[in-house]
């Protein structure tokens, strides 16, 4: 997917998210600690949708609540959506993961994952978004704990085999750091090769401007400037500017010329539109 289509990158960085992307398919999700998230990983031989999906529905059913599937990625209370699923295999591996609302903030939610004012036309395709719901709201019963541990006496149950915990000093540290600086890294979360156009568009006083970037790997490849103004010369002072950066922000921000004297203006419109 297109993060900057998904969802409102600079917002979320602004007041300390992350962004992430995920091997699987599907569109953006929101996490903070009032989602749980489970993952099963499993040979692509022991791979089964239905019995996985029946730990969830055994899991919840556990806590007082009855579920249903929706199509073939989410799961409903109460005609509501509490769970997103994506998957992803390799080789002879696969795993299938996905969320668990219990107690989240929906208004980070909702504010985070509506896309900017950019006109975004991208190859990315369009998340679609569903009424969702957190258990607790269903179920006081329902806490993240609660659900934790109705997983995995599910897991148990449908699997009909015992429950072993992997205790953390098992886990190969040198292996999970790669994978964070792969992660971490703004190559992986915004370089990726999804060509996009975006324009910016407003009406000051001294008249009405629209920046239309292209944008690919992430980076301004071409920029285009029209406006009504009096002065011919924003065009050709911002047009040239903007290619090579970053398309973030705090880059494109910087990339405005002090010397044009709309400056300000402009980088209003990038700060607001973005």
């Amino acid at each position: 997917q297109n993060a900057w289509k998904e969802c409102r990158t600079a917002l979320l960085q602004e007041e300390g998210g992350f962004l992430a992307r995920r091997l699987s398919g599907g569109g953006a999700v929101f996490h903070d600690l009032g989602n749980l998230n489970f993952t099963f990983l499993l040979p692509q031989r022991e791979y089964d949708l239905d019995r996985q999906f029946a730990v969830i529905a055994e899991a919840v059913s556990m806590l007082g609540l009855k579920t249903e599937r929706s199509g073939r990625n989410d799961v409903l209370a109460e005609g509501r959506k509490f769970s997103g699923n994506a998957f992803y295999k390799n080789g002879k591996q696969a795993y299938h993961h996905g969320t668990l609302l219990i107690n989240v903030d929906m208004g980070k939610l909702g504010r985070y994952l509506n896309p900017s004012k950019a006109k975004l036309q991208a190859k990315g395709v369009d998340s679609v978004r569903s009424r969702v719901v957190n258990l607790s709201e269903l179920s006081p019963a329902v806490t993240v704990d609660s659900m934790k541990e109705a997983m995995s006496k599910a897991f148990a149950k449908v699997y009909d085999r015992p429950l072993t915990i992997m205790q953390t000093e098992e886990l190969d540290h040198k292996a999970i750091e790669r994978l964070r600086q792969r992660n971490a890294s703004w190559e992986w979360n915004y370089g990726q090769k999804v060509p996009f156009s975006a324009e910016f568009e407003s009406r000051f006083p001294w008249g009405g401007i629209q920046i239309c970037f292209q944008v690919e790997n992430g980076i301004v490849s071409t920029c285009k400037v029209y406006s009504d103004s009096m002065d011919w010369s924003v065009a050709t002072m911002l047009e040239p500017v903007f290619p090579g950066c970053h398309f973030e922000k705090e880059a494109l921000l910087a990339a405005v010329p002090d010397r044009l004297e709309i400056a300000d203006d402009i980088r209003h419109l990038i700060a607001t539109q973005i």
